[in-house]
């Protein structure tokens, strides 16, 4: 098996360079190379519109200036690349400690409190940003002010350290242990597919979102985040400590709505094992009915 688990291993890799070779210059990179025209082009195909000038101006001002400096390594230490690199930094930071929280509560805490709890958090985080944000729009400021700039910085980080000790490492780890042995690989695979697959339409969707929605993006994903809490409140039972041989019986046979779908393979299973008559299969003639 594991032969063909490097094989098809390939697949993906052979994609991604084929897809490369498809993948247009972006507009900094030719305009930067002296390929104005081309550059203008393609940043006109990217945006969707003729209205490019501007944009197009501030790029060609941009390459200028990169082009004048002369130590671009020496410049990395600069107090003008101060902010990038801290904020890279603290997210970097609180996503890692947030990591090992979840390893070490997330057998003691259970896996639905974790979700539940860090859906709150995400969601208020989310909601302050986005009424922050507004607030500077709707004055036409592009400055935050330092007030502002900290308070949005703590709910970044506020909401990193929810996902990545809840929703980031439990998406793999609840599903790993609901599907029984018999199906496990099927509905991994159907996970993962799903997982990547939702990662690239969103990958793909968030910066026209973004210009069309502005500050309002944050309660558009906020708004997610609630319906993702509800589904968990109400359709997702609690899996701690629970063997992955008896997940059916004690879990999904016990779920208000999930027995609706596992009762009818139960009753199979038990009837094959009994017998129509009530008698064992077996040729010893023992009766199992009791």
């Amino acid at each position: 098996g594991w032969r063909l688990s490097l094989g098809l291993a390939g697949v993906p890799a052979v994609l991604l360079t084929l897809g490369a070779l498809l993948v247009s210059e972006t507009p900094n990179s030719l305009i930067e190379r002296g390929r104005l025209d081309e550059g203008k082009a393609v940043l006109r195909k990217i945006r969707g519109t003729d209205k490019i000038e501007p944009e197009f101006l501030e790029l060609v001002e941009a390459s200028r200036i990169a082009k004048e400096v002369k130590h671009p390594f020496r410049n990395l230490l600069k107090r003008n690349s101060d902010a990038s690199l801290y904020s890279a930094v603290i997210t970097g930071a609180v996503n890692v400690l947030s990591t090992v929280v979840s390893i070490y509560s997330v057998d003691r805490l259970g896996r639905r409190k974790l979700l539940l709890e860090a859906g709150v958090q995400m969601l208020l985080s989310q909601v302050v940003i986005a009424v922050v944000l507004g607030i500077k729009v709707t004055d036409h400021s592009d400055d935050l002010g330092k007030g502002f700039a900290v308070l949005v910085v703590i709910m970044v980080c506020t909401f990193v350290s929810a996902f990545a000790w809840s929703w980031g490492p439990l998406g793999w780890l609840i599903p790993s242990e609901t599907f029984p042995l018999e199906t496990r690989s099927a509905g991994q695979s159907v996970t993962v597919c799903v997982n990547l697959l939702f990662t690239f339409v969103i990958a793909q969707a968030f910066l026209s979102m973004l210009c069309h929605f502005k500050f309002g993006i944050f309660l558009f994903f906020s708004g997610w985040v609630a319906v993702m809490s509800v589904f968990v409140f109400f359709l997702v039972p609690e899996t701690k400590n629970v063997p992955i041989e008896e997940m059916t019986d004690k879990v999904w046979a016990q779920h208000w709505l999930w027995k609706r779908f596992v009762e009818e393979d139960g009753d199979v299973e038990m009837e094959g094992r009994v017998g129509v008559n009530g008698k064992g299969n077996g040729s010893n003639g023992v009766d199992y009915s009791s």
